[in-house]
């Protein structure tokens, strides 16, 4: 699986980037506020992907920040969000905003994105204030997610191994603060998941 690209910005469309790794073009596609952040063509660029495979497809969805990407993973787990509602939902809010949104149950404002009812808005934030667990509400005990680098990566891959996103936030910060910032991933992920067993 692709986790990120990093090379320079080839060129954009308004909902989609074309990355070029070494002389490959990865067609990737974007919300928003994502290639608002890029910069422009042939800007040295890193985004973070998720790969999402269908019968009759693969394609790659980039994100400016590990943030923006576990959002998107989210807000694809709610039934009747695809990966378009997604990105349109993400092209709207910021991930903060989209937590601060869930938190306070107000689906009016994600309802505001093109493709979203209100119904739909309803489902995602019932849905999500449990998924999200202590990050959407980032509320009294809830672990900050650490931002950008291994740490962020390492929360994404406890949170793909099922992990509730409160409980790899506070394994990965215990983990960090063990081995300090200039920890790998790897040793990241090796070190949360032992803290996460205790």
């Amino acid at each position: 699986m692709i986790a990120h690209l990093k090379g320079l910005l080839a060129a954009s469309g308004p909902d989609h980037a074309v990355i070029d790794v070494n002389g490959v073009g990865y067609l990737v596609g974007a919300s928003a506020k994502t290639l608002d952040k890029l910069g422009g063509t042939g800007s040295a660029v890193t985004v973070h992907t998720v790969m999402l495979v269908a019968e009759d497809s693969i394609r790659l969805m980039g994100f400016a920040t590990a943030d923006e990407r576990d959002w998107f993973r989210l807000l694809t787990s709610v039934q009747g969000v695809g990966s378009k509602v997604a990105l349109a939902i993400l092209s709207l809010l910021t991930p903060d905003e989209l937590r601060t949104a869930v938190a306070r149950a107000d689906a009016a404002t994600i309802a505001r994105a093109n493709g979203v009812g209100p119904k739909l808005a309803q489902r995602i934030v019932n849905e999500l204030k449990d998924k999200a667990g202590g990050i959407a509400l980032g509320g009294v005990g809830a672990a900050p997610v650490p931002s950008g680098g291994a740490a962020a990566d390492a929360v994404s891959a406890l949170l793909n191994l099922g992990f509730k996103p409160a409980e790899a936030s506070t394994a990965v910060n215990a983990a960090n603060d063990e081995l300090g910032d200039g920890a790998t991933l790897d040793a990241l992920v090796r070190l949360a998941l032992k803290k996460a067993a205790r």
